[in-house]
């Protein structure tokens, strides 16, 4: 009963520092998604005048694809519920996939809880490990995003995927795969054979080609019906290619680092979860504990009055 009061105030400490936390990091997911969305609709709006024949972006050179780069976002510590298993799974089952394509794979973990299941399994390639620094911070995005970009351009890779879990609420959350390289029209990344290479549910943000030119689509809604987008009156002094050029980086930047927020948000508020069902059940395990020592006391001090009475009795029965 001792040892869990004292697993009870542990558990409960967790759970009033994952809530004094979670509210910070809540705040940083939610408040990156306009950058996303508007940084989505200049790109839009840029690649709209262009005609597809006259992009030539290498982050957007679309080859058969051989080899995928997953970019696993786990946390760093447990004590979290499901959230580390949910994501490694969700990476197990890609690989999966792509390996019933014949198509190889490789993996840039990114958090300790992954980086100590993947060093447990040989068979799984991993190009780099990366421990995060409890709070995401641009300079941990810009360092994965240099790495996924140097791959991607020596045609290391393909295609490169980021598996994370995407903040919902405070007590919802769900892994997600989302398609980082190549910007491509939907369905245009094929394997050598043909073979579709897109995720049965990609969170991608995609290019789409439509009358003849570029278009956005996020979760298979258009850009440009709910986009703010660009005045129409507005020019730019450099060639749209240049600038889409050097907004590519930037784009990819910050969907890392958004992903890095969401992961991070989503495991304090698993984490908070789960020490509050850790209390819940140490309370009840007291309960359910104080009953059964209060019964064996009992029986006890009954046991020991029969004994006495017994006693008693067998002494007015002696001559």
């Amino acid at each position: 009963m001792q040892s869990v009061k004292n697993t009870k105030k542990i558990t409960e400490a967790m759970k009033l520092v994952a809530a004094a936390k979670v509210r910070r990091a809540q705040e940083a997911a939610v408040n990156g998604r306009p950058f996303a969305e508007t940084l989505l609709d200049v790109l839009y709006d840029i690649n709209e005048r262009l005609q597809p024949e006259d992009v030539n972006v290498p982050l957007t050179e679309v080859r058969p694809v051989k080899k995928v780069a997953l970019v696993v976002v786990t946390g760093d510590r447990g004590l979290c519920g499901g959230f580390n298993n949910a994501v490694l799974r969700k990476a197990e089952a890609r690989m999966a996939e792509l390996g019933k394509l014949a198509l190889d794979c490789s993996v840039i973990s990114v958090g300790k809880k992954g980086n100590s299941y993947y060093m447990r399994r040989p068979n799984i390639s991993v190009d780099r490990f990366v421990e995060g620094n409890s709070f995401p911070t641009a300079k941990e995005a810009q360092m994965i995003a240099d790495d996924v970009f140097s791959m991607f351009i020596t045609e290391e890779v393909d295609k490169v995927e980021l598996v994370y879990t995407k903040f919902v609420s405070l007590i919802k959350s769900k892994p997600v795969i989302q398609t980082l390289l190549p910007l491509s029209p939907k369905g245009g990344i094929r394997a050598a054979n043909g073979d579709s290479v897109d995720a049965t549910e990609d969170e991608f943000f995609r290019l789409t080609s439509k009358e003849g030119k570029l278009a956005v689509e996020r979760e298979s809604v258009s850009a440009k019906g709910g986009g703010m987008g660009l005045s129409p009156l507005m020019e730019f002094e450099q060639d749209p290619v240049q600038i889409i050029d050097a907004m590519m980086p930037l784009y990819l930047n910050s969907q890392i680092l958004r992903a890095l927020q969401e992961s991070y948000a989503s495991e304090l508020a698993s984490r908070m979860n789960a020490m509050s069902n850790a209390t819940d059940n140490a309370v009840e395990l007291t309960k359910n504990l104080s009953v059964v020592y209060n019964r064996e006391r009992q029986a006890k001090i009954t046991g020991e009055l029969l004994e006495i009475i017994a006693g008693a009795d067998a002494l007015k029965e002696l001559p």
